[in-house]
């Protein structure tokens, strides 16, 4: 996976203002846990409990999800969960996250769109994320000679 630039497509109008999102591992493979560190502002008292967040998943032109989840559960389903306080005061915001990329998700180039709303209909945050599984796997060193059958580019020979 390719994580070149999580594009923050929120203006002054949205209740968190981020400062910085750094991600790590910059390549991780299907199955891998991303560390995502986030740096915000919140303007006003929120709830986080109650905030939603759709979730619109593309391969090129195809929408391949669309689907809006509590924030809590989103996070959830991709193993974190929010620390601290799930109503936090007005002011600096900090949340790290391991979040494990399922196995089951297609291998090509995606682009996620996350557009997340307050309980009040706000709205907390808008995040563009292109990702790329469409990379191919190499063997690093020739298949040892006990493999009968193996010619060792990933292929089998009858």
């Amino acid at each position: 996976m390719s994580m070149c630039l999580v594009e923050d497509a929120s203006d002054d109008t949205y209740v968190l203002d981020i400062l910085d999102i750094a991600l790590a591992p910059a390549l991780p493979r299907l199955g891998d846990q991303v560390r995502w560190d986030m740096d915000t502002r919140l303007k006003e008292a929120v709830d986080l409990a109650r905030v939603t967040c759709r979730v619109i998943m593309k391969i090129g032109p195809v929408k391949m999800l669309d689907r809006t989840y509590p924030l809590p559960d989103l996070l959830a389903r991709m193993g974190a969960r929010i620390s601290g306080d799930l109503r936090p005061p007005v002011g600096p915001w900090k949340q790290t996250w391991h979040l494990r990329i399922p196995r089951a998700v297609p291998v090509a180039r995606h682009r996620i769109h996350l557009h997340a709303r307050t309980v009040d209909g706000k709205d907390f945050f808008a995040l563009n994320i292109p990702l790329d599984f469409s990379h191919r796997y190499h063997l690093a060193a020739p298949a040892p000679a006990h493999l009968p059958g193996f010619d060792g580019h990933l292929s089998w020979s009858l």
